[in-house]
């Protein structure tokens, strides 16, 4: 469809999970443990130690990067209450790279920490918490920390609204699209499905990053029709331009200057100009209005 070929190094999407049996059920005890996460991280914000030590088992443990074990529930209150007395107004931002629940009573949690204080620098960890569900309600048993290794979150972070779900449709047509962060946020990856009814015409991924030697974002494309192509951003007020280039499945070669345009946290615009394939000028297209998913109620 003509709809769908414009998506190709713009655009991303995610497929919608089936539920077989177990699975529903499995989803439901994840989505129960990422309530535990937001509660979690809502206490931290608070400063609230008590609720935060609420969280844990009665036996739980905690191993910071430093090596220091603090054991039992009682020991991670008193912790807790003596950091936020010393860091006033501290947040936690909390970016969850893995979910896996093992189990009808153990769930593993991997991802990134990223604590300010009101008059410090934020510093960065990564954290593998281990979850027991005790009395039907899901609790920390576990976390150990670690200093994180480099990232380019601040390079890319203005790109940070990007994540979510995505489409656009018209008729029976559409585009589902997803963004999300990779583990210590070095990376943002973009997927796209473009469908007619049922039938999916194309699919594609996107990775973009920071290149650290041109001090530029870059991104690379990845198509199921076997095109692939690399772009450069550059970014002027609301305006994301993407300088592409692409290699087609025939071999031939292809160019493009895409814009993204950021018009509220749920909508952006897309347009291609400039298109060319093998020296032949193309029609630009859009621009385009994509809107974020809503979630399901």
């Amino acid at each position: 469809m003509n709809r769908t070929r414009w998506m190709l190094g713009a655009l991303a999407a995610t497929g919608v999970l089936a539920c077989a049996t177990g699975i529903c059920r499995a989803d439901d005890e994840e989505a129960a443990v990422r309530k535990t996460v937001q509660s979690y991280v809502a206490a931290f914000n608070r400063g609230d130690a008590a609720a935060l030590a609420a969280q844990w088992a009665e036996d739980g443990v905690v191993v910071t990067p430093a090596g220091q074990t603090l054991k039992g529930r009682k020991a991670i209150q008193e912790a807790f209450a003596a950091y936020f007395k010393e860091s006033p107004g501290a947040k936690i931002e909390v970016q969850v790279a893995s979910l896996r629940v093992e189990g009808p009573e153990v769930a593993t949690e991997e991802g990134t920490a990223r604590v300010k204080g009101a008059d410090s620098p934020a510093t960065e960890t990564t954290y593998t918490a281990r979850y027991v569900k005790r009395d039907g309600k899901w609790l920390l048993a576990s976390i150990r920390e670690a200093d994180a290794p480099p990232t380019h979150y601040e390079q890319l972070k203005e790109l940070e609204w990007l994540v979510g779900e995505w489409e656009d449709k018209e008729g029976d047509a559409s585009v589902q699209m997803t963004c999300r962060w990779t583990k210590n946020r070095n990376f943002l990856t973009r997927s796209f499905a473009a469908s007619i009814g049922d039938h999916t015409d194309l699919e594609g991924t996107q990775v973009i990053g920071w290149d650290p030697s041109k001090k530029v974002i870059r991104s690379w494309l990845f198509d199921s029709d076997g095109s692939f192509g690399a772009g450069a951003w550059s970014r002027k007020g609301d305006r994301w331009t993407i300088q592409a280039l692409q290699v087609l499945s025939d071999g031939r070669k292809a160019s493009s200057l895409n814009v993204l345009r950021k018009v509220d946290d749920d909508t952006f615009t897309w347009e291609s100009t400039g298109r060319e394939v093998g020296g032949e000028v193309l029609p630009n297209l859009g621009p385009v209005t994509v809107v974020r998913k809503k979630s399901a109620q």
